[in-house]
């Protein structure tokens, strides 16, 4: 029903092959988007991150919110740095962290437009990480 992959048929995919192209546009997208907002967790140029934060974490943690968004922060640039050098490892690391703050949206309330972008980009990191099995050749991560 499906076509297998170029790399599953035991030959190396070429430049022009979509899906080849697709897991690099994934694997680059996937690996500076975490890192830069995890590093504007740290700065705040871009929004003020701690309004995305639901009050119920911070009472969880008994943690200062900034303190936490520090943590998402270097979460975030580690699950960058992670898809940078093992692609199919990153992308389902990436995907799990956008389903923690799916969640976080959805308790905090009034964000559902974030949190179904967020799930936009789960099915994304997902791909990537399914993209990252069929090129072997291609990734770091044997």
């Amino acid at each position: 029903m499906f076509a297998q992959p170029l790399a599953s048929a035991g030959r190396t995919a070429g430049r022009e092959d979509p899906a080849f192209q697709a897991f690099w546009l994934l694997r680059i997208g996937f690996t500076v988007a975490p890192i830069l907002f995890g590093i504007d967790k740290f700065t705040n140029l871009l929004v003020d991150w701690q309004t995305y934060l639901a009050p119920q974490l911070v009472e969880l943690t008994h943690a200062p919110a900034r303190t936490l968004m520090y943590l998402v922060g270097a979460v975030e640039i580690l699950a960058g740095l992670v898809v940078l050098v093992r692609p199919r490892l990153g992308g389902y690391l990436v995907a799990a962290w956008l389903a923690g703050i799916i969640g976080n949206l959805l308790l905090l309330g009034g964000h559902y437009d974030v949190a179904l972008r967020d799930f936009g980009l789960l099915l994304g990191a997902l791909s990537l990480a399914r993209l990252a099995a069929a090129f072997p050749a291609q990734r770091t991560d044997r």
